[in-house]
């Protein structure tokens, strides 16, 4: 092809098994006019031998590998842009997708409108679970057109270089190329295209298929899961130096609170999901890190977060490591603190001392959460589990602590259930909570997991307990933690295995799944997919109408 209008970049770099997806992806397209690159980071497995094979296949792709690996993606994008003959140019990488009228939309928005850029929605894809679902789905609802990225700073969120389209002449005319020897590169990157386009459009369809592996091998994690790492900690603030630079220097520090606000809500709120689960030494070398830029950051970026999340944030920048652990279990899911501490004003203040200086008091503030006034319904309690034993026949003994920081509950024996809803039919556990001094109940539960009500086809999935409350006819119910070190534990009981173990990463509930086995799992659950499948749902919907 000697004018193609498109050049799709497809990097790759040991992901032989993988490649012939993405580039099938890509020529079945339903745009023809298409330049593939499989720019290879010079791979050492049998990834060069697939990419000549592929080459051979289409006369639309061209093979180029790097004298030698760049660690990143940035080099083999770049390299693959210095070549590149079409007016137009797009990313993918190796492990994803293109869907079938991704390059169609994205040009037909190009030629609708001069625009620099195009971007389009991204579908997600769990690939554990196959759950699927929309990334930032909010800021590509609709289509249009935007003068400028002040026109809506929340797009900063969609830092993926994959879901857009380029001008090459706009790239060419800015000197716009991805930062190489640091991660993160799409950050730094995306932050300047909207920064420097003067004109770029949104399309709402899906334009990249993005498959995510959240419980990777540590060896084939990608780069945002390997957040245990201080190397990965290292890049992601250096990339945000680097944007804050580009903003100050290209006269865009306006954005810099929004900047800001996005990197507190997306970036840091990443590792705040891990922080229960990490050792003074490792919390000791993240917070010599990231506390330095934390404090470059707006005030105004913070008094936009949630207030769990700046009270994470405050306790990480004072040093107060085993409180950071404790603020940041059950982020997301409302779980009340374990003590408040009022000044003499009678504000509440997190911790068991009012602090000191005036960015502690305004940032440890509880006043907001309304712990004494809220409806009971949505009062704020924290369940932690302080003991539990696994017994013969899958019978769960807890010990469950209560904590009541906001005095909700009277001094005296609380009625408490716990609640649990594999397939369709919830298990009530009732047990009494007794007080140990105001603001504090334990008590014991026994959960008889073989007695579980499941589907005749089986379950297979998660799930996390819930412990009820109920106070003059109200109910409130709310998660609960389970301690982030017991072993797991496997059992069997009717035509299922059942295991308990810890939530592994965010608030660490109590997490149970309970997996088919035998004929339920070959036989019935197969057949009950096979009825309840959209097409035949649709056909017996249509007979019933028929038939009336």
């Amino acid at each position: 092809m000697t004018s193609p209008d498109v050049t799709v970049t497809i990097i790759v770099h040991n992901d032989a098994a993988r490649l012939p997806r993405a580039v099938a992806s890509v020529r079945a397209q339903t745009h023809a006019g298409i330049e593939i690159v499989i720019s290879d980071d010079h791979s050492t497995d049998d990834t060069p031998e697939v990419a000549r094979r592929l080459a051979a296949e289409d006369d639309r792709i061209r093979v180029i590998r790097l004298p030698e690996n760049s660690g990143g993606c940035s080099a083999p994008r770049n390299r693959a842009i210095e070549i590149s003959r079409a007016p137009y140019l797009m990313f993918l990488d190796s492990d994803d997708e293109l869907p079938p009228r991704a390059v169609e939309l994205l040009l037909a928005a190009h030629r609708e409108r001069e625009v620099d850029f195009t971007m389009g929605a991204v579908r997600r894809v769990r690939v554990d679970t196959g759950r699927r679902s929309t990334w930032m789905p909010h800021l590509v609802a609709e289509h249009r057109t935007l003068e400028g990225i002040g026109e809506d700073p929340r797009l900063l969120f969609e830092h993926l270089a994959t879901s857009k389209m380029y001008r090459r002449d706009f790239l060419d005319r800015h000197h716009l190329r991805f930062p190489e020897g640091i991660h993160y590169e799409d950050q730094l990157f995306s932050a300047q295209a909207y920064c420097l386009a003067t004109a770029f459009t949104i399309v709402p369809e899906p334009v990249y298929v993005w498959y995510i592996e959240p419980f990777a091998a540590a060896a084939a994690a990608s780069i945002s899961n390997q957040r245990d790492r201080m190397s990965n900690v290292r890049d992601r603030v250096g990339v945000q130096r680097l944007i804050d630079d580009f903003l100050l220097g290209s006269g865009h520090e306006g954005l810099k609170e929004d900047k800001d606000f996005k990197f507190l809500k997306h970036d840091f709120r990443l590792y705040a999901g891990d922080l229960p689960y990490r050792d003074d030494a490792w919390l000791a070398s993240f917070a010599e890190i990231m506390n330095p830029y934390l404090d470059t950051l707006s005030p105004g970026a913070y008094g936009r977060l949630p207030r769990d999340e700046r009270v994470v944030l405050e306790l990480l920048r004072q040093g107060r490591t085993a409180e950071v652990r404790l603020a940041a279990r059950g982020l997301g899911h409302q779980v009340a603190p374990r003590r408040v501490t009022a000044d003499g004003a009678g504000v509440p203040y997190w911790g068991e001392t009012p602090p000191t200086t005036e960015r502690a008091r305004r940032e440890l503030d509880l006043s907001e959460l309304e712990l004494d006034t809220r409806p009971f319904p949505a009062a704020r309690f924290r369940h932690e589990i302080t003991d539990l034993t696994f017994d013969p026949g899958a019978v769960l003994t807890l010990t469950v602590r209560t904590y009541d920081p906001g005095l909700r509950l009277p001094v005296g024996p609380q009625r408490a259930s716990l609640l649990l809803t594999p397939g369709r039919r919830r298990m009530t556990v009732p047990f009494r909570l007794d007080p140990v001094r105001p603001g504090l109940f334990t008590g014991t539960v026994r959960l008889g997991l073989a007695s579980a009500s499941l589907p005749v086809q089986g379950f297979d999935g998660y799930r996390h307990p819930l412990i009820r409350l109920e106070q003059q006819g109200l109910a409130n119910s709310s998660v609960l933690l389970a301690p982030p070190d017991f072993p797991t534990r496997t059992a069997r009981v009717p035509h299922h295995t059942v295991t308990v173990e810890p939530e592994p990463r965010g608030p660490g509930r109590l997490q149970i799944r309970w997996r088919p086995v035998g004929t339920t799992a070959r036989v019935l659950g197969p057949m009950a997919r096979r009825v309840t499948h959209p097409r035949l749902r649709n056909a017996a919907r249509l007979v019933a109408s028929v038939l009336k």
